[in-house]
């Protein structure tokens, strides 16, 4: 069997309707064609001036591997908005230093990567003549984006050019520069009104945005759409279908681009594989509104209110009640409060894995973590481990579901997800989201769907996946604090908290005949170190102490930091009568050792002593610390006899 092609999809916010068009027609050519389609898409806006945060949602771009790459198509419009402005030259930089298979960027340019065109100039046409041969509207105005930018100049042209065919004037004043968003339109409303510019008998915007902006302020101030002027969109937004004032608004076929896309790659990666068009009318990208005078889509306008709408309750009787989550569903569910409130990360790991049903419909879903997530000493802020594990696995079709924190499921992130690459699988479509606090990386989440499922990832997912992070940070900080409150943070060790726990965790697994061991190591001399030298060389002479105590401390024992410079070392296990004597004896060896390796003016030495005991079923461990303290006190008196002598 010939390995399944992947074509990558790199974006960004994937609930806005232009990402959306784009992700349908790639879904609907990949089906044709049997190709897996991996979609890598920050889930929030990218020109949020939260920096860190945009960050970490970026980071997701340096985990595709061009490896198991056949072809890229490079959403560029949603790229080009960055804060900063350097994700589409980093993904660019990226693209040029490890690709080489068929890079393309959608109807604008990215570096030289070729351009699949828009296929926007027919419907742009149709807008001047809906608004010129069926109400009779030839006095136009046409609002677009900025000046000097590419989409914005290519649809004034486009739009400009049908005018002048068909007999329509647009003058001077009523070319507009905006800038796509509701600002623009508010602005113009107001000029209108002042007088400024004259009025006009229809008004084309180049983007909803503007024109809902437009709309609303022409209403408040008391000109009429669409008896006074009319208003035509473009994007057919939820927004404009539902919004008071229905907005009449002609749908870009970005979903065409996007398969005209594929269709180029195809025809570089398989030359003599048939190519299967994708192809829309026009007409059925129209959807009329109050705003223009047609008689308006009511259902389409109830049915775009009702997919956006907050729902406090649900009926629990639908059918497809888990197939259709929405974001009411999502927030009274409580999963925020659910996760937030685990109290160790094996619990946290299970409550998100109990609520992963709330980003249904799916085929599987994969959280990927670090294999040391929890360890805020260690973090990533670019790019991932060579290692992943996957925490929980979610399966809506068969009995492979998981969750835990076992090593069996690490797996090498070159792979980004290893069932992406199982031929036996059909072919799907992988979203690939960073899940990460602010610019730290923790992992990444893996959403596969069917092509066949109409859904696609919302605002529900994006704010699933805000909660899962909120929620691992959480449990990092729970987990940061713990340590602290059990450890010394001087040494490491364990401090007399973490002792007890410590011991009481041995105790519940060890047998009655087990041996007690305890080594009492108290350092010598601290008090003249600190005198002579100052407290700075006692801290380093404590420290020197600890590692030596670490170095001979068992893989099964625990090492405690007991007092200022005293330390034990407590086991309970299998040991001989002669550990204790072995035990002292690599213990004097090792802090002779690294002291006489640093050329400080005073030596490091320190006193132990050690006992054992059967357990016996006794859960205090008082009377044998006492017995090694007491021989550790001997020894120490030998030494000063020595001295003397």
């Amino acid at each position: 069997m010939a390995k399944r092609r992947n074509i990558a999809l790199i974006t960004a916010f994937p609930e806005a309707v232009h990402v959306k068009r784009v992700v349908s027609g790639l879904i609907e050519q990949c089906r044709k064609y049997d190709y897996n389609l991996a979609v890598f898409c920050p889930m929030s806006h990218l020109d949020s001036p939260r920096v860190n945060y945009s960050h970490g949602e970026m980071n997701i771009f340096n985990l595709i591997n061009m490896e198991y790459i056949d072809g890229v198509v490079l959403d560029t419009t949603v790229l080009m908005n960055e804060y900063e402005g350097n994700a589409l030259k980093k993904v660019c930089e990226k693209m040029k230093r490890e690709s080489k298979v068929p890079v393309v960027s959608l109807d604008t340019a990215a570096d030289d990567f070729p351009i699949i065109t828009s296929r926007n100039d027919d419907i742009l046409r149709e807008m001047v003549r809906h608004c010129v041969k069926l109400h009779g509207k030839k006095k136009l105005c046409v609002v677009t984006g900025p000046e000097g930018n590419h989409v914005a100049e290519q649809r004034l042209k486009v739009i400009l050019e049908e005018a002048d065919a068909i007999g329509a004037e647009v003058a001077p004043e009523h070319i507009i520069y905006g800038d796509f968003w509701y600002s623009c339109g508010d602005k113009l409303a107001r000029e209108l009104a002042d007088r400024t510019i004259s009025m006009p008998e229809a008004i084309i915007c180049t983007s909803d945005h503007m024109a809902l902006g437009l709309i609303y302020r022409l209403d408040r101030l008391g000109i009429r759409v669409p008896e006074d002027v009319i208003v035509i969109g473009y994007e057919a937004t939820a927004e404009a279908a539902a919004s008071r004032i229905s907005l009449s608004s002609f749908a870009s076929n970005d979903a065409n681009t996007a398969a005209d896309a594929v269709d180029y790659i195809r025809r570089i990666i398989e030359p003599d594989a048939p190519i299967e068009p994708y192809d829309i009318e026009a007409s059925r990208l129209f959807h009329p509104g109050m705003s223009c005078g047609c008689e308006p889509d009511f259902l389409y306008s109830a049915y775009s209110l009702y997919e956006n709408m907050y729902f406090t309750t649900r009926n629990y009787n639908m059918d497809d009640m888990e197939e259709n989550i929405d974001i009411g569903q999502l927030m009274e569910s409580y999963a925020l409060e659910q996760l937030t409130a685990s109290e160790t990360p094996e619990q946290c790991i299970a409550d998100i894995h109990s609520l992963t049903w709330l980003i249904k419909p799916f085929r599987r879903h994969f959280l990927c973590l670090r294999k040391n997530w929890l360890d805020a000493d260690n973090d990533i802020t670019c790019g991932y481990p060579q290692q992943m594990r996957i925490v929980s696995a979610l399966s809506t079709e068969d009995d492979s579901s998981y969750a835990g924190n076992d090593d069996e499921l690490l797996f090498d992130t070159s792979l980004m997800i290893p069932q992406m690459h199982d031929e036996n699988e059909e072919a799907s479509v992988y979203y690939f989201s960073s899940v990460h606090f602010n610019e730290i990386m923790l992992g990444y989440s893996v959403l596969q769907r069917s092509f066949s499922d109409e859904h696609r990832i919302s605002l529900v997912y994006r704010n699933w996946l805000r909660f899962v992070s909120n929620a691992l940070e959480m449990i990092r900080s729970k987990a940061k604090l713990l340590t602290l409150s059990r450890r010394d943070e001087m040494t490491g060790a364990l401090n007399r908290r973490g002792m007890y726990n410590a011991i009481e965790k041995m105790i519940d697994s060890a047998s009655d005949d087990s041996t007690v061991f305890v080594a009492v190591i108290d350092m010598d001399g601290l008090k003249f170190i600190n005198d002579n030298y100052g407290h700075s060389e006692g801290d380093f002479g404590i420290k020197l102490v600890s590692s030596a105590a670490a170095s001979v401390t068992r893989s099964d024992e625990i090492l405690v930091r007991a007092g200022g410079d005293e330390f034990y070392i407590i086991g309970i296990g299998e040991y001989d009568e002669s550990e204790c004597e072995k035990r002292s004896d690599e213990f004097n060896r090792l802090i002779k050792k690294l002291s006489s390796a640093y050329s400080k003016p005073y030596t490091v030495s320190a006193s132990i002593g050690c006992a054992e005991r059967k357990l016996n079923g006794s859960r205090k461990l008082d009377d044998i610390i006492c017995k090694a303290d007491e021989i550790m006190y001997r020894d120490k008196t030998n030494k000063k006899l020595q001295r003397k002598d």
